[in-house]
């Protein structure tokens, strides 16, 4: 049974060619995305911080839709995702993440470009604790912010799958949709 303070976690493994990461959802929409090859406790780890108490339910089916527009996704079919997200953070994380939604897909900006977006130039080193502590990645795009110079800087899932949902997306933008 779920409570207001104790959802349910339902989560699953998806697998797709080479991609391997743990997904997770509540009633309400996707609360996590994770690592490409991470253990579990990547997953059990993040759901004790932010809902403590809550139990872990694998349930493919419940995630099911959320697998689908991913795979639609790393397959170069899906730009735009449209699944709910249930995502908890302060009001200046959520300020980020949604800034973050609002990049196009095959373009990148850097800390700063989002830190103006919000209207808060000064908080460049915010803006990327807020991004490092991205619950669900892919899905809110932090893969496309880089730095200042152009360069790829940290990022949750490792470098290795920064680079490739980059030229995943660069591959996808040059063809027409």
């Amino acid at each position: 049974m779920e409570s207001k303070n104790k959802p349910i976690i339902y989560w699953s493994l998806l697998t797709y060619k080479d991609w391997n990461f743990y997904i997770a959802s509540t009633t309400k929409g996707l609360v996590f995305v994770g690592s490409e090859n991470k253990p579990f406790e990547e997953l059990s780890e993040w759901a004790k911080k932010r809902f403590s108490d809550s139990p872990l339910v694998e349930n493919r089916e419940k995630l099911e839709p959320y697998a689908v527009e991913i795979i639609e996704y790393l397959e170069g079919r899906r730009k735009i995702f449209t699944v709910p997200f249930n995502y908890n953070g302060t009001e200046f994380q959520l300020a980020v993440w949604n800034a973050l939604c609002e990049i196009p897909y095959g373009q990148t900006k850097s800390y700063s470009d989002i830190a103006n977006h919000i209207n808060k130039p000064a908080a460049v080193r915010a803006v990327g604790a807020a991004i490092g502590a991205n619950p669900v990645l892919i899905t809110v795009p932090c893969h496309r912010v880089v730095g200042k110079n152009g360069s790829l800087t940290g990022y949750r899932g490792g470098l290795n799958m920064k680079t490739q949902l980059l030229d995943l997306e660069k591959q996808g933008s040059l063809s027409k949709d």
